[in-house]
């Protein structure tokens, strides 16, 4: 049913396109060109206006036969740095890069697998409900495109976000909540030559607080991590001012709380060591999601594996997707893998047959819409 060396040009097509976080345009209205060969009018709305960015997010119904509940498919349309000038080199079954920056399967795989699963349904006249492709901005920058999707436009009632990795036939069912956070410590300067005791050194103060705080794998549902350091101006000036950017992830939502709190509290108690100040900011960058077992969408996976042959398995994620903002809005929705692996380096790579894969799955699941 898979058109493979159709869907293999498009893909290696969309991943040659340049298309960093809010600067999408060439992305989009290539995106935007294709559903309209289709035969589809896609629509685009004002994320890009809200964000600063070049486009919006793109939004289009495919109207179905059956009179089952619609759902919602999305993959997202940018991609993390180094990512201009993109060289796919393909080796076998490998589409990989060429080592000098990402390959961008990360999320052109789960374009290119959405885009080849509405030719098929077309060409082979495969019976559905209504299908609404959402394609976001923005995504690598916090899920900003799906923030300020047009929800007024969206019926949806289950969500497939194809956007994941591992084997065909995994979907993420849980993710964590994020707490962003920043910490502006404030020291006093002075000449470090001249009078060195007379200053307060925000870096004193930084690696105090840091080097007693519980960062990386807290327990099974919860990670720390600082990510970002911001300060000094000279080496011969004692430090006044550091600015510091961090998270902490977990499940629950009473660890996350305790963590984010016991961050704050390691600043402070620091800052109050060294005589120094501290400002701490956290605020929440997406919720988590957590999808029985014995939901309907689960049940739908479940028969849509044992009728396409791919064993199912639900697994949990400790990353952050734009099907956290969508089950934050009510639709019921999963991570699916395309299978792309090593994202976010120069080494990502991902089979041509896992995505052939992922189209098969993916049809099987709109027939098993009930």
């Amino acid at each position: 049913m898979v058109n493979r060396n159709r869907m293999v040009d498009e893909f290696v097509e969309l991943v040659r396109i340049d298309s960093l976080s809010l600067k999408e345009r060439q992305m989009c209205d290539t995106l935007k060109r294709k559903l309209t060969g289709l035969g589809y009018q896609p629509a685009e709305d004002d994320a890009g206006k809200k964000l600063g960015g070049q486009c919006g997010n793109i939004i289009c119904t495919v109207k179905g036969s059956r009179d089952v509940p619609a759902v919602l498919i999305t993959a997202h349309m940018d991609t993390v740095v180094p990512g201009i000038g993109k060289t796919p080199v393909i080796e076998g079954d490998i589409i990989k890069s060429d080592g000098t920056t990402i390959l961008g399967g990360d999320d052109a795989a789960g374009i290119a697998v959405i885009l080849e699963t509405l030719k098929v349904i077309k060409e082979q006249g495969v019976s559905h409900g209504d299908i609404q492709i959402a394609f976001t901005i923005g995504e690598e920058m916090g899920l900003l495109g799906a923030k300020n999707l047009d929800y007024s436009r969206i019926y949806a009632k289950y969500g497939f976000i194809l956007d994941s990795d591992g084997r065909i036939g995994c979907a993420a069912v849980k993710a964590p909540s994020q707490n962003k956070i920043h910490a502006v410590i404030k020291g006093k300067a002075a000449h470090a030559g001249m009078e060195p005791e007379n200053g307060v050194s925000a870096f004193s103060i930084m690696a105090d607080a840091i080097s007693s705080m519980k960062l990386g794998r807290i327990d099974e549902e919860t990670t720390a991590n600082i990510g970002t350091v911001h300060g000094g101006v000279a080496t011969n000036i004692v430090c006044d001012r550091v600015e510091i950017e961090g998270e902490a992830r977990s499940r629950d939502e009473s660890k996350l709380q305790a963590q984010t709190e016991h961050m704050r509290e390691c600043f402070v108690k620091a800052a109050e060591k060294w005589g120094g100040k501290v400002e701490f900011i956290s605020e929440i960058e997406y919720p988590a999601f957590n999808i029985s077992r014995e939901s309907e969408i689960v049940k739908i996976l479940e028969s849509a594996a044992a009728d396409s042959g791919f064993a199912f398995e639900a697994v949990t994620t400790g990353g952050g997707s734009d099907t956290n903002i969508i089950n934050s809005k009510g639709i019921q929705a999963v991570d699916l893998s395309v299978g792309m692996t090593k994202v976010h380096s120069v080494d990502e790579q991902i089979s041509i047959t896992d995505m052939e894969n992922a189209v098969l799955f993916l049809i099987s699941i709109l027939k098993n819409i009930r």
